[in-house]
């Protein structure tokens, strides 16, 4: 594959238009006693994203708490076998073990600015979770994490470390006791105590501004990568940039980094929650996106062997970035998964999350085809580590 400089196009992930649409995607769809509070939320990202002030304590934490910058690794052995050059984003490597924690401080100051006591989120793997209880015991603010039953028993493992941290951590025994429900009863709560509390929210999904503001926060991960590429790679740009998605924050901050150069962006889906794939414009958790629905508008069910992409849609700007072309959203099946796992581990000595190694299964299938063609440079998101999925793993075995 011939190598070239890389050429500049427009920028893909602006700012949202009024009303926080991405196209014909995004807006602010919730009960009218949360307008105000989703409001006075836009209004305060704005005032802090614009200070210099708030950015710099954002990333001094980022530093000494967080750890970052994350390293780029090359997947050197794997490289060899597949015939690419293949390099992995470590946001494993981040404190609390994924990228969330990017999201969480990032919010957890902004809460603090505007005088809350109290984060609420919503958690599926439990990553999210443990970076607002996390964030809530280093700032003294107070956390209620709500878990769908169904995903506190596959994840047992991260719902001690948020009660060892101080959270509480409430299950959800509604609907598929999955991530969905689990959203659902963190917005329902809310409402009763939006005075003094923050919705903490886990991806870029939800009423604006939530999907612009994380994608904001998590677009660290994007940053980074696009210097640390420019310093390893003869073009500056990899071919590609691969990253799983679910509601998608971990893809849309990797994204974010690279829409406004020529690397082709590939979002994978687990195969029975593709709401990319299979899904129909409609609204969830007070956005339009793309949503797995059936014929009557009922929000259908996802299944994942990834707790963190059990969700049934999609962050609008996902929406909008694969309706437009400018990114392209694959699937990839659990069996896939798992092939793609245990590879990386026995060829990187890197476990990753589950969710992870949604991304390492379509490097794996497409390396070689049209797709991966020989000799191209792919950047990867590893997302998380998969020490919170041992004992699901053990089970299988």
């Amino acid at each position: 594959m011939t190598l070239t400089t890389p050429r500049l196009v427009p920028r893909a992930m602006p700012e949202p238009a009024t009303g926080g649409r991405f196209g014909a995607y995004g807006g602010r769809f919730v009960p009218e006693s949360l307008i105000p509070a989703c409001a006075a939320l836009e209004e305060a990202f704005r005032d802090a994203w614009a200070d210099p002030g708030f950015r710099r304590q954002l990333d001094l934490f980022r530093t000494v708490h967080a750890g970052r910058p994350t390293a780029l690794t090359p997947a050197w052995n794997l490289s060899a076998e597949l015939g690419i050059t293949l390099l992995l984003k470590r946001e494993d490597l981040a404190h609390t073990g994924s990228h969330k924690i990017n999201n969480v401080l990032g919010q957890a100051l902004l809460a603090r600015r505007m005088g809350k006591t109290r984060l609420i989120a919503e958690t599926g793997a439990g990553q999210h979770g443990v970076a607002t209880a996390t964030a809530a015991a280093l700032f003294g603010l107070g956390a209620t994490i709500y878990m769908g039953e169904r995903d506190i028993e596959r994840q047992a493992l991260n719902v001690f470390r948020m009660e060892l941290l101080g959270a509480e951590v409430v299950p959800v025994t509604t609907g598929t006791r999955t991530l969905k429900d689990a959203t659902n009863e963190a917005m329902r709560q809310w409402v009763a105590a939006v005075d003094d509390t923050h919705f903490c929210l886990g991806s870029v999904a939800g009423p604006h501004p939530y999907p612009w503001m994380v994608r904001e926060f998590q677009s660290v991960i994007g940053e980074e990568a696009r210097r640390q590429c420019a310093a390893e790679l003869p073009t500056a740009v990899p071919d590609v940039v691969v990253a799983c998605v679910g509601g998608g924050s971990n893809a849309a901050g990797t994204f974010a980094g690279f829409a406004a150069t020529t690397a082709r962006l590939i979002g994978v889906e687990a195969a029975g929650g593709a709401a990319m794939t299979d899904g129909a414009p409609g609204v969830v958790h007070g956005s339009r996106s793309l949503v797995l629905q059936d014929a009557e508008g009922q929000i259908g069910e996802a299944h994942s062997i990834a707790a963190g992409l059990d969700y049934p849609g999609v962050g609008p700007e996902h929406a909008h970035l694969g309706t437009t072309g400018r990114a392209r959203y694959v699937t990839v099946t659990d069996d896939e998964v798992l092939v793609a796992l245990r590879r990386l581990a026995r060829t990187e000595g890197i476990i990753c999350a589950l969710e992870s190694a949604h991304a390492v299964a379509w490097v794996l299938r497409a390396a070689g085809t049209p797709d991966l063609p020989a000799g191209s440079t792919v950047l990867l998101t590893l997302s998380g580590r998969g020490d919170k999925d041992m004992a699901q793993l053990q089970e299988m075995s």
